[in-house]
């Protein structure tokens, strides 16, 4: 193991945190204002990158679900998060940051926003607040390795040499955009002192289809979408929200949050089929009831302006065509067969995913370490005293609306506690 006479400057700690992001962040503060020294480790030149780009650069920072509701949304792996919420659940972050000197609010009563919608000022009020406190910043660091003596953690080592700390947390995040620094450092990190890191997928991303038509209708957002997977085996996966068509495939809400279903699948199976509700959940014999209420006002309209009722123009058209029905001619002159493909394609429009831009498109990812070999009561390793995880590096990750950075917070809160 290296010594710490390696470098002269090298000084010891009671704490390092690896990482300045949303959880590394607030367990720096979390620690020092139990008195701790702490030592913010982070790679990058600057602090809070990934945080910065959150929420398209307005920063959904949490939500006003209670924590049980809020711990479903993550699957049968959320109740690890009860004792991160019970200490620090979502009102407790909004007071923690007007105590730092940065308001929040929730304008549609769920999503929870700094009141400047600006990621930035969350990054300034947390390093402001780290400052005061004493925390040593230290950027261009990347962390090498750990040092350990076989029962707890001892330190760190960078380019610089070795940081000696009694505790030490890994709060790196994941592999999403490693051009903001997610590059999966924790990983290794966890592995060498034999923690079990499971599969890595990428997460909350755009999907390309194998269908071309979705090209013609890049115009518009179709709200309420239900998306679910056409596979026997995979039939109750499935995900509400907000679509937009590209020129490759979909994107919009309802594609990032379930694009953490699909990922694991396109690795097994290369495509996975799936079923899209274009008309907010209206089945086929609503869809019939909606055309003779229409038809009753104008029956000579074109079918195209029909389906324009219930959907953008352009994608009416390309369902239309996709049903093998003329969109320039009228319903009842349709045959009988086109109508009813058309009533079904309407229903549930199928389309086959092919394909994602990978990791530097992931806003998330989905899996990490091991989830049993960490304290839920403390976020510490059960391999190594000392050690503690916090944010995206462990195997939980949520949909999207303010639940990963509710989770990154809540459980930077508790590892700097230190217990």
């Amino acid at each position: 193991m290296m010594s710490l006479k390696r470098n002269a400057n090298v000084a010891s700690y009671d704490l390092i945190v690896i990482g300045a992001g949303a959880a590394g962040m607030m367990a720096a503060i979390t620690a020092a204002r139990k008195g701790n020294a702490v030592l913010l480790l982070e790679k990058l030149p600057k602090i809070g990158a990934k945080l910065k780009a959150t929420g398209g650069g307005r920063c959904n920072l949490t939500n006003t679900l209670d924590n049980e509701t809020f711990m479903s949304h993550f699957g049968r792996d959320g109740r690890f998060m009860g004792p991160a919420l019970e200490a620090f659940d979502h009102r407790a972050l909004m007071a923690f940051f007007q105590e730092i000197g940065m308001e929040s609010h929730a304008p549609d009563g769920y999503r929870v926003f700094p009141v400047t919608h600006n990621a930035s000022t969350v990054t300034e009020a947390m390093e402001k607040e780290m400052l005061r406190l004493g925390v040593k910043v230290k950027c261009s660091q990347k962390a090498e390795g750990l040092e350990h003596n076989g029962e707890g953690i001892t330190g760190v080592r960078t380019q610089d040499g070795v940081w000696g700390a009694k505790h030490v947390i890994i709060a790196t995040g994941g592999k999403g955009y490693p051009a903001l620094g997610a590059e999966g450092d924790g990983y290794a990190l966890a592995e060498s002192v034999g923690h079990k890191v499971t599969e890595l997928y990428p997460a909350m991303m755009p999907l390309k289809t194998k269908e071309t038509w979705v090209a013609e209708c890049r115009a518009d957002t179709v709200a309420k979408v239900t998306m679910r997977v056409d596979m026997k085996k995979y039939k109750k996966l499935s995900a509400k929200g907000d679509l937009i068509f590209t020129k490759t495939g979909i994107r919009g809400p309802v594609v990032l949050d379930f694009s953490r279903e699909i990922t694991p699948l396109l690795e097994k199976y290369s495509e996975v089929p799936v079923l899209l509700n274009l008309t907010k959940g209206m089945n086929e014999e609503e869809i019939r009831q909606h055309f003779k209420k229409e038809l009753s006002l104008n029956p000579h309209r074109t079918l195209v302006e029909l389906l324009s009722t219930l959907l953008p123009s352009a994608l009416a058209q390309a369902l239309c065509l996709l049903a093998e029905a003329d969109p320039h001619r009228s319903f009842g002159k349709q045959s009988g067969a086109s109508r009813d493909r058309l009533v079904k394609v309407l229903a549930w429009t199928p389309l086959t995913v092919n394909g994602h831009d990978g990791f530097k498109m992931a806003m998330v990812t989905r899996g990490g370490v091991s989830l049993k070999e960490i304290d839920p009561r403390t976020m510490e390793s059960k391999k190594l005293n000392g050690l503690y995880f916090c944010g995206e590096v462990m195997n939980l990750d949520g949909p999207c609306g303010g639940y990963n950075l509710q989770w990154s917070f809540a459980s930077g809160y508790l590892a700097g506690k230190l217990q």
